[in-house]
């Protein structure tokens, strides 16, 4: 594959909204966005198929000393995915695991509060479900979301994602009933390697994003 980046995530975004062009217009469509960095991806797609966008929350369990590697995540509802492989070759024991449960849960449930100030998640029983991030990694966190998404009988799950690395783009295809990965380079390396710019954002950010949204639903 030749070499290329996103200039950034709404560019993104728009790529991949021309990949669920189908799905424009249609009034059982909702896309459920990962925070923070999947929330321009979806506020992108969501103004393309004039569709309501919302969060999905989920947080990475990432080992003591090394955070930056999963082992699992959490999603809103209690779900909790557990990478096996990881916390058996490092040896990580079931109290430590809990540690970071209780963490990581404290820290979903504040980012609940932030976010949707009270309100509670768009209905999205019998909806097709549109579940955008700005990339996978090792896909714990999509996972994680897949799963307690499913608990809540959607019509279909659609992961969409601009890049992805192909072994773990490949594994959803199994979990979700539609998997768009704009990109699965090889060697894949990190999603932040494949954007020129990708600046973390902030809860404000976050809450700008969906006051737009939902200012350009009630229009």
């Amino acid at each position: 594959m030749s070499e290329f980046t996103f200039s950034d995530r709404n560019e993104a975004g728009r790529s991949l909204a021309r990949e669920l062009a189908r799905y424009a217009g249609r009034t059982d469509v909702v896309v459920l966005a990962l925070p923070r960095g999947g929330v321009p991806i979806g506020f992108e797609i969501a103004h393309a198929l004039r569709a309501p966008l919302d969060i999905f929350l989920v947080r990475k369990l990432g080992v003591p000393g090394q955070e930056e590697l999963a082992m699992g995540a959490i999603a809103s509802g209690g779900t909790m995915v557990l990478n096996e492989s990881v916390f058996a070759q490092l040896r990580i024991t079931p109290e430590k695991i809990e540690q970071v449960r209780q963490r990581e849960t404290r820290e979903l449930e504040r980012r609940e509060r932030v976010f949707r100030d009270g309100h509670a998640l768009i209905p999205v029983v019998d909806r097709i479900c549109i579940l955008g991030d700005d990339g996978l990694a090792t896909g714990s966190t999509m996972r994680a979301a897949v799963l307690a998404l499913e608990k809540q009988r959607p019509a279909r799950i659609v992961v969409a994602v601009p890049v992805a690395s192909a072994d773990t783009c490949e594994e959803f295809q199994s979990l979700a009933d539609e998997v768009i990965c704009l990109y699965t380079p090889e060697p894949f390396m990190s999603v932040g390697r494949w954007y020129d710019d990708f600046t973390q954002l902030t809860d404000d950010d976050v809450r700008d994003y969906l006051g737009r949204a939902s200012n350009e639903m009630a229009h």
